[in-house]
């Protein structure tokens, strides 16, 4: 069975095979109001610059987090090429200093009880990472 294309002017559901034009949300005749969109572009231009805010801070908080991981890996490579004959306890806290040949030696003493060229003190944590503590 052949099916006659109904004119463009006519609203008929296919689907369902039946005229529904009274139960459309909008006017389906000529004579009915036009439909017109609002002006979007100050609400695009608002809400754009509220997502690349977003978007910025989200950026920047990524990258401080990023700032201080590559800072606690470069003290975790510090320390680990320092010089020491002890097994560091996870809780402690070691100071390192530099010897007259300018090498990196880490030590229990503080340095306050030495005259040793001071780097820095050391926190060895749980996960075996060193954290700079002064």
């Amino acid at each position: 069975m052949v099916k006659k294309k109904k004119p463009d002017n006519i609203v008929y559901n296919v689907d369902e095979e039946k005229y529904d034009a009274a139960l459309k949300p909008y006017g389906t005749n000529i004579g009915a109001p036009s439909i017109h969109t609002g002006h979007t572009i100050a609400w695009k231009n608002r809400n754009l610059d509220k997502v690349n805010k977003q978007f910025g801070a989200r950026y920047e908080e990524i990258k401080a987090q990023y700032e201080a991981m590559m800072e606690q890996f470069e003290y975790n490579e510090l320390v680990y090429g320092a010089k020491f004959n002890f097994e560091p306890i996870v809780g402690y806290t070691y100071h390192m200093y530099k010897d007259k040949h300018q090498e990196l030696f880490l030590s229990v003493i503080a340095p306050h009880e030495c005259d040793f060229d001071f780097v820095g003190s050391f926190k060895l944590n749980a996960d075996l990472m060193w954290e700079k503590v002064g």
